[in-house]
């Protein structure tokens, strides 16, 4: 080999090796996986926090869902009024919907239909096999509901969904004009929709504004997290995740606060907020959380008896998160204009 020819060829290998690194890799355990608690064991130390998706076109990434039976990740971008879904098999990501009346948050039902809580409509439907929508949910007691946000099935069908209202707040994430009210259609609450009856019934207006809501394992237990802060003030509404007891998988009683979302971060205090939040095997929350800044900003976790033993903090702003991968153990975050996922050591209590 001439002498020109092999200098060529390590200055190849030389700048393919620069652009290895130039990646930034992580050193294991990864840094922004952070356990407070020894006792909490749902981080693995060998497993990094991917971003799968990004793009300057997506404004506000939310509503993630994991569809089992079409190995498929679907979230929503509110202010887009899309929808886009991940797939498992190859990371390929496309735009299922365009015109999904800027719905926020996403499930799945006990026969794998997509349910979406849509903003612009402020109703609740579901998307039917044959390409139809039925609408699940739009009205109470007489009048439309505020916006709803995001909503859990139970095992025996029903529908159980949180109505915060704040697609009805303004123009850019739902309804063409201000009510100029807090509570813009009715006062905020969670509902639960009797699916062999189809009829709604109200389980609380406990809260301030009702944002994420997730089962206990057992089913026993309903959290929702309240963010009232963001038009009531931290005064009157501080940042909290409460929970409720079920009674005869119905009713709610015994309301109480679960967690606060108030932390120290290097001797300062933080008040951000909480917004998705799901429940693993172990009774754990884990709950997205933002609006505080770096150091704070990401997905907060709190064991059964509500003290925060975990944290994974991401460069953008995280408004959900859910379980979900062929094991239900990959954590799935939108955040901002990305979607990010981790691998867990449990898995997701529930499928969506």
């Amino acid at each position: 080999m001439e002498r020109r020819s092999f200098l060529a060829l390590g200055a190849s290998a030389a700048a393919l090796a620069s652009t290895r690194l130039a990646a930034n890799p992580v050193r294991y355990p990864n840094p922004d996986m952070i356990k407070l608690d020894p006792s909490f064991s749902g981080f693995l130390g060998n497993t990094p926090i991917q971003r799968l998706y990004t793009s300057p076109d997506m404004f506000w990434a939310e509503g993630p869902a994991w569809s089992g039976w079409g190995n498929y990740l679907v979230w929503s971008d509110i202010p887009n009024n899309v929808q886009y879904r991940w797939l498992n098999d190859d990371g390929h990501v496309t735009r299922i919907r365009t015109n999904s009346n800027m719905s926020n948050g996403n499930t799945f039902d006990l026969q794998g239909k997509q349910i979406s809580f849509e903003h612009l409509t402020r109703r609740v439907t579901r998307y039917e096999i044959d390409g139809s929508t039925t609408v699940l949910a739009d009205s109470f007691g007489g009048k439309s509901l505020n916006a709803p946000n995001d909503g859990v099935v139970h095992p025996n069908g029903d529908l159980w969904f949180s109505d915060p209202g704040y697609g009805a707040l303004g123009v850019y994430e739902g309804t063409q004009a201000d009510t100029g009210s807090m509570q813009p259609y009715q006062k905020e609450a969670i509902y639960r929709l009797d699916m062999k009856s189809g009829k709604l019934h109200q389980v609380t207006d406990d809260i301030f504004k009702p944002n994420g809501v997730c089962f206990s394992p057992d089913y026993k237990k309903l959290y929702a997290a309240d963010t009232g802060m963001s038009h009531y003030g931290p005064a009157t509404a501080p940042p909290v995740i409460k929970v409720w007891d079920v009674v005869g998988e119905s009713r709610l009683k015994n309301g109480r606060v679960f967690a606060s979302m108030s932390m120290t971060v290097d001797g300062v205090e933080m008040s951000g907020g909480a917004d998705g939040i799901r429940c693993d095997i172990d009774g754990n929350i884990w709950s997205s959380a933002g609006w505080a800044g770096a150091g704070y900003d990401g997905v907060h976790v709190f064991n059964p008896e509500g003290a925060r033993v975990g944290q994974i903090r991401l460069p953008e702003i995280c408004a959900n998160l859910t379980f979900g991968g062929p094991k239900r153990n990959r954590l799935f975050m939108t955040a901002s204009q990305s979607l990010y996922a981790v691998y867990t050591h449990t898995r997701g209590a529930h499928f969506c």
